[in-house]
């Protein structure tokens, strides 16, 4: 059986942690690997994923900055669900740290 696993304070300790590159301008630390798969994604300001296919449930909690779809501008606190089967590209202007799950990777469509 796998052990819990807890991080303390997650927003202050953001800067510490470990990220490696995922994509041009995004950066990510890997918090559980496999399905589902959880994460922090640090996107630099003006960095952007291509538009993509959920292949299964999407969650995002933007936890600094603002992250941008088709839909809207998301900031600090907001919570995004992307169902699968749903499609969109993502970029930030300003930059942004979110935390993702995802059941399953996504299909990059670009």
């Amino acid at each position: 059986m796998a052990e819990p696993f807890s991080i303390p304070d997650l927003t202050g300790s953001l800067h510490e942690l470990p990220f490696e590159p995922f994509r041009k301008g995004v950066d990510i630390h890997h918090i559980q690997t496999g399905a589902p798969a959880v994460a922090l994604l640090r996107y630099a300001a003006g960095a952007r994923v291509p538009r993509h296919r959920h292949t299964g449930l999407e969650t995002i909690l933007v936890l600094e900055g603002e992250q941008s779809d088709e839909r809207g501008t998301y900031s600090k606190g907001a919570f995004v669900l992307n169902p699968e089967g749903s499609t969109h590209s993502v970029w930030s202007k300003t930059g942004c740290v979110v935390l993702i799950q995802w059941e399953r990777p996504v299909e990059i469509l670009e």
